[in-house]
């Protein structure tokens, strides 16, 4: 088990040769298959399943996808791909985990690696580090699981050198998350990750499909502008929240001092729609159709043949001198810093009508 913080590097202890074959043999063969080399396909995989050409033995300690369905290749789209909702990695609720439990061994991760001096090159190239920070590149990462089916570009091995292709990793999948928010590598597969590249023509989906996969359902996770020292995630096992540090195997989870105001399962749904203020003019259904302002009365056509006559006005007695002050403005907090009659309520930002989508 890693120390408390992967920051603090651990030394890792060397693997004898023969150890390290059996290993990366177990670890490469078995249900692998050459990997999409069509720029224009995207290859479907399940939480479990190993992918093409896998980098190592899989590191995954958790298992929470659904079982897969019979092999099966998705029709092919339109030309131009396809548009999915691109999503921020520092969204509550975009990963889970299991309390207390890393979904991925990253010190085994290492050990296999460094076991091989050409698979280390070569996960080193494809993840964009010198080959002797691969160990402190891989503690620094964080094991979360996937909780929606993603896009990213995943990498294999073969012939002694990486080759890339573009990937659908399904919801369940274990991954290393670094601190930007943006998954690093499958633990499945010990396969380096990258942002997805866009699909210029007729998209066509190949590999495994799953139970209850949606393409529109899909997502792209875009790296934040800011470091992420805490994930807000969703135990899988309980349904509720988690605070994760960064970095970390979940031995210092907890529970969030504030709570997101959603629940975990309508992540993906929020925010809803914001009715409209109660004076715009609409109804409370939220349609567009303003109301109807009432005519105005008209006057009698006759007036009344002896009017009533006003009796005569005296002045009041004790008149001030200067006139009273004005009402308070309306919609104004009160001077002496009350609280005014409508408050703020603690709600979230808004996203925009738009969000930020990615084509292909």
């Amino acid at each position: 088990m890693r120390p408390p913080i992967r920051r603090r590097y651990a030394a890792v202890a060397g693997l004898s040769a023969a150890l390290s074959c059996t290993l990366l043999v177990a670890g490469c063969g078995g249900n692998s298959r050459t990997a999409a080399t069509d720029p224009n396909e995207v290859f479907l995989q399940p939480a479990a399943a190993r992918g093409p050409d896998p980098y190592t033995a899989s590191t995954a300690r958790t298992d929470v996808g659904p079982a897969p369905a019979d092999p099966s290749t998705v029709p092919s789209r339109p030309a131009g791909g396809q548009t999915l909702r691109t999503v921020s990695g520092s969204t509550p609720g975009l990963y889970g985990g299991t309390q207390s439990l890393g979904s991925c061994d990253a010190e085994r991760q290492v050990s296999l690696l460094v076991a091989d001096q050409a698979r280390k090159r070569a996960f080193a190239k494809s993840a964009g580090v010198s080959r002797s920070k691969v160990p402190d590149y891989l503690r620094a990462l964080t094991p979360l699981v996937l909780r929606a089916d993603t896009r990213v570009t995943s990498h294999g091995f073969r012939d002694g050198s990486a080759t890339s292709y573009q990937a659908l990793l399904q919801a369940g999948t274990a991954v290393l998350v670094d601190e930007f928010g943006t998954p690093r590598v499958r633990c499945a597969s010990g396969s380096p990750l990258k942002p997805p590249v866009a699909v210029n023509g007729t998209l066509v989906h190949n590999g495994q499909s799953w139970a209850g996969y949606q393409s529109d359902r899909v997502v792209v996770i875009k790296p934040t502008t800011q470091v992420i020292n805490n994930f807000v995630i969703v135990n899988i096992v309980t349904n509720t929240w988690i605070e994760r540090q960064a970095g970390t195997d979940g031995e210092l989870d907890k529970r969030p001092d504030v709570l997101p105001p959603v629940a975990p399962d309508d992540v993906f749904t929020y925010p809803p729609v914001t009715p409209p203020p109660a004076d715009s003019g609409m109804p409370s259904d939220g349609s567009l159709t303003p109301t109807t302002p009432q005519a105005p009365v008209s006057p009698p056509v006759n007036p009344p043949v002896n009017p009533p006559v006003a009796p005569p006005v005296e002045p009041p007695v004790d008149t001030p001198s200067e006139a009273p002050p004005p009402p308070p403005t309306p919609d104004m907090p009160p001077e002496d810093g009350g609280t005014p009659s409508s408050p703020d309520l603690l709600t979230p930002s808004v996203e925009p009508v738009s969000p930020d989508t990615f084509q292909g």
